[in-house]
C-alpha cells in the first residue's frame, strides 16, 4: 500500500494562480509497489505480487474427474484381479479335489472288478483243471485196475499196528485183483477180504475195531476237488462212465 514517504514533497501552487491544476509526473521509481493494469483483470485471474506473471489456473472439474474415473477403474481393476485369482485358486483346489475323489472312486471300482475277473478267472481254471482230472480218473479206472491194490496197501497200512478186526471192502470186479496183488499185507494183518457193490471200483474201504479209512473213489475226489476250492462230487455218471469203460477193456481182451 503506497504511503506518503514514496513521495517527494511538492511545493503547493501559488496562491492567486487561477485557472491553474495541480499536476505533477511521478517518477517510475516511485511507483514500485503498483503493476500496470491489464484487461485480464477483469476475468478474475490473479497475478503474483511483485512480478506480474499470472498464478497457476485451478484443474477444472472435468479433468478431475477424469482422474477420479481412472484411479477408481484402476483400483477397481486390482480389486477384481485380486477376487478372480482367489476364486481361481479356489476352483483349483476344488477342481483337484473333485478329480482325486472321482480317480479315487474308479479306481477301487476297477480294483473291485478285477478281483471279480480274478476269481472268475481262477475258478475257470479250476473247473478247467477238475474236469481234466476227472477225465484222466476215468481213464486210468478204465484202463488200469491194478491201481486199486496200490490204494488197498496204503489204505491198511494208514491203520496201526494195534488195530484188530480189519476188514477190506473192494468192488466186487476189484476183488480178485486185491486178493491175489496183496495176499502178503492182507495175511500179515489178518484182514479179511469183503466184495462189497457199493463201493465204486478203483477203491476200498478198510474198517477195524479202533479206526476206518476211506480210501472209496468218491471221497478221494472230493478231497481233490476241495484243494481247488471245488466242491464237485464224484457222481453215478462218473461211476457208470468208468464201469462202461472197463467191461470194454475187459471184451478186447477176450479172446
Amino acid at each position: 500500500m503506497m504511503t506518503s514517504s514514496n513521495f517527494k514533497n511538492v511545493p503547493p501552487p501559488k496562491d492567486g494562480a487561477k485557472g491553474s491544476v495541480y499536476s505533477r509526473f511521478i517518477p517510475r521509481e516511485e511507483l514500485s509497489s503498483f503493476s500496470s493494469w491489464n484487461p485480464d483483470s477483469l476475468s478474475g485471474s490473479t497475478t503474483r505480487s511483485g512480478t506480474g506473471a499470472p498464478t497457476e489456473d485451478p484443474v477444472p472439474p472435468a479433468e478431475v474427474l477424469a482422474q477420479q474415473l481412472t484411479a477408481a477403474r484402476q483400483g477397481g481393476y486390482q480389486d477384481g484381479y485380486r477376487d478372480g485369482m482367489a476364486a481361481l485358486e479356489g476352483f483349483k483346489q476344488g477342481f483337484a479335489t473333485q478329480i482325486t475323489a472321482q480317480l479315487g472312486r474308479l479306481m477301487e471300482s476297477h480294483g473291485v472288478q478285477l478281483d471279480a475277473i480274478s476269481q472268475q478267472a481262477a475258478q475257470a481254471v479250476a473247473q478247467c483243471a477238475l474236469s481234466l482230472a476227472r477225465e484222466v480218473v476215468r481213464s486210468e479206472l478204465s484202463s488200469r485196475p491194478e491201481l486199486v491194490l496200490t490204494v488197498a496197501n496204503e489204505a491198511i497200512d494208514a491203520l496201526l499196528l494195534s488195530a484188530r478186526h480189519i476188514t477190506v471192502r473192494v468192488h466186487p470186479d476189484d476183488q480178485p485183483l486185491v486178493a491175489q496183488g496183496a495176499a502178503d499185507v492182507l495175511k500179515a494183518r489178518s484182514a479179511r477180504l469183503i466184495a462189497d457193490p457199493t463201493i465204486v471200483r478203483g477203491g476200498c474201504q478198510v474198517d477195524s475195531d479202533i479206526a476206518s479209512v476211506d480210501a472209496t473213489v468218491p471221497t478221494r475226489w472230493r478231497r481233490a476237488a476241495a484243494s481247488l476250492g471245488s466242491e464237485v462230487v464224484w457222481g453215478v455218471d462218473d461211476v457208470e462212465q468208468a464201469a462202461a469203460g472197463s467191461q470194454d477193456d475187459d471184451e478186447d481182451d477176450a479172446p
